[in-house]
C-alpha cells in the first residue's frame, strides 16, 4: 500500500507531535506538498499563533522563504494541545520531535510521554500507522525504550505500527540547508517499514540514503556531531596551548588543505546537537576507558568558560558586556548556549556582567543568565571589556557608529568575527595570539 498515494488523496493526515524548529519545519514542508499535517505541542500561545497563520519562531520566516497563512487558510496546517486529536485512524503517520536532552544530559521522559498517546491508537486499523523518530537518540533507545515499549501495549513493530529512526540536519540559519534538499538518513525495523518510509520521506525529502538499519540511522547524527565536537575541542585545546600564538590563522590555512575541515577557537560549542553528541554516545558505554577522547573532548568544552573568566580577572577588568545569548547567529535558541556557564564563571570570579541580545526580551534574558540588560550600542560605554559572542545582525553596525562609544573598552573578544573588519582598538578574533 502506497502511503504516498494515500496522504495525497487527503483523506489521511500527518501528526507531528512538538512544534519546534524540528517539528514546526516538518508541518510547514508536508504541508507545502498539499499533505494535511496537525501539530501537537503543550504551549497554548504557540498554538494559537500557529492557527493564526503567524510563525510562533519568527527567525524561521527567512529560513521558510515563504507565508504559512495561506497553509492555515487551505487547511493544511493545524495546531492542538489535544493529544486525542492525534490519534484517530486517519492520522497514517506520526512524527516526533521533542526534545531528549534536559540539563545538557539526555533525557527522554518527553519521548516515553508521546509514545504513551500513540500506543492509544486502534491496534484493528487495516492501515498500520508509521512513526518516524526525528528527535535525536543516543545509541540503543530505540531497542532499551520504544520498541519494548509498544510491544508492552500490545503494538507489534512491523505488523500493527511501522517504525523507522531519521533524524534532522538542518541548520536553521541558511535557507537552503533545510528538509528538501540536505541529504536526510533513515533506518527501519522491518522491509515494510524500510518501504513506506521511503514513500512518506520522498514527498518532500530530495536525497534519502536508506541505513541497513534503525540501529545505523539511530547512531548516525550523534556520531557526526561528535566529530565536529572533537575538532571545535581540538582548536580550542591548540589556542590554550599556545596562548601567544595566532591559532585562529594558523587552523585557517590548515582548512586550505583538500581533505580538511577546520574550526576556530572560541568560547566552546553551544547548542542542542554538537555538545550534547558525546553525552548521547557516552551515555550508553558503561567502559570509563573506552572513548577517552570524547571524555576528553568534553572535560575541555565544558571548562572553557572558566579559562576564558580567568584570563580577564588576570587582565584587571571588571565590567563585562556580552553581545548575544543565543548559540548562534540570527536565531533564538539560548538552549546550551556557551553564554549561560560563561555568565556563571565570570560572575564567580566577582566580576559584573550584563547582556544583550534583541532576540530575547529582558525577562527572558534574565531568567537565563540572572543578569540584566543594556541597549546596543550606547550602553556599550558601560564596559572595560566585551564578548561578543554571537554575529546577530543588530551588532553589525559601521565603526564610525560604534566606536564612539568604546572609549572605555580594553578588551574586546570576538567569538564569531562580527566586528572583524572594523580595525577596532583591543579587538581580538577568539584564537588569535593574545586573546585569552
Amino acid at each position: 500500500m502506497n502511503y504516498k498515494n494515500l496522504l495525497k488523496s487527503k483523506k489521511f493526515k500527518i501528526a507531528v507531535w512538538g512544534t519546534g524548529y524540528i517539528g514546526l519545519s516538518t508541518m510547514v514542508y508536508f504541508s507545502k506538498k498539499k499533505i494535511k499535517c496537525v501539530g501537537f505541542d503543550i504551549n497554548k500561545e504557540k498554538i494559537k499563533k500557529i492557527n493564526s497563520g503567524v510563525l510562533p519562531l519568527a527567525d524561521l520566516k527567512k529560513w521558510f522563504g515563504f507565508d504559512i497563512k495561506g497553509l492555515v487558510k487551505q487547511n493544511y496546517l493545524k495546531a492542538t494541545a489535544n493529544y486525542k486529536d492525534l490519534i484517530t485512524e486517519d492520522f497514517l503517520v506520526h512524527f516526533i520531535a521533542i526534545p531528549t536532552e534536559k540539563d545538557g544530559r539526555p533525557y527522554y521522559k518527553p519521548l516515553i510521554n508521546v509514545l504513551s498517546k500513540i500506543v492509544k491508537i486502534s491496534k484493528n486499523s487495516k492501515i498500520p500507522p508509521l512513526v518516524i523518530v526525528e528527535s535525536t537518540l543516543a545509541p540503543k533507545v530505540s531497542d532499551k525504550k520504544i520498541i519494548p515499549f509498544f510491544s508492552k501495549n500490545n503494538l507489534i513493530v512491523g505488523k500493527n505500527i511501522l517504525l523507522s529512526i531519521a533524524p534532522r540536519r538542518d541548520w536553521f540559519i541558511e535557507g537552503g540547508k533545510n528538509l528538501e534538499n540536505l541529504d536526510r538518513v533513515y533506518g527501519s525495523t522491518d522491509k515494510k517499514s524500510t518501504i513506506v518510509t521511503k514513500d512518506v520521506l520522498s514527498i518532500v525529502c530530495k536525497k534519502l540514503h536508506v541505513a541497513s538499519s534503525y540501529k545505523v540511522s539511530e547512531m548516525v547524527k550523534s556520531v557526526e556531531n561528535a566529530y565536529r565536537h572533537m575538532d571545535i575541542t581540538l582548536a580550542n585545546q591548540l589556542s590554550l596551548a599556545f596562548p601567544r600564538d595566532n591559532i585562529r590563522e594558523v587552523l585557517k590555512l590548515v582548512g586550505t588543505k583538500w581533505n580538511l575541515e577546520t574550526f576556530h577557537p572560541g568560547i566552546g560549542a553551544g547548542g542542542y546537537c554538537i555538545p550534547l553528541s558525546s553525552r548521547y554516545i557516552l551515555s550508553q558505554v558503561k567502559n570509563v576507558n573506552k572513548l577517552s577522547l570524547l571524555r576528553e573532548t568534553i572535560k575541555t568544552d565544558d571548562g572553557m568558560s572558566k579559562f576564558i573568566a580567568t584570563s580577564i580577572k588576570k587582565k584587571g577588568l571588571k565590567k563585562i558586556g556580552i553581545l548575544g545569548l543565543s548559540y548562534k547567529g540570527d536565531l533564538k535558541v539560548s538552549v546550551l548556549s556557551k553564554v549561560i556557564p560563561l555568565v556563571k564563571s565570570l560572575q564567580k570570579k566577582k566580576l559584573k556582567v550584563r547582556l544583550c541580545d534583541p532576540y530575547f526580551s529582558n525577562k527572558e534574558i534574565y531568567n537565563s543568565v540572572k543578569v540584566k540588560t543594556f541597549n546596543f550600542p550606547k550602553g556599550l560605554t558601560s564596559f572595560d571589556c566585551l564578548i561578543v559572542a554571537v554575529d546577530h545582525k543588530q551588532f553589525k553596525i559601521s565603526k564610525k557608529n560604534l566606536e564612539k562609544y568604546l572609549k572605555n573598552c580594553k578588551l574586546i573578544i570576538d567569538h564569531e568575527g562580527a566586528w572583524k573588519k572594523l580595525n577596532l582598538n583591543n579587538y581580538h578574533l577568539s584564537g588569535d595570539n593574545g586573546w585569552i
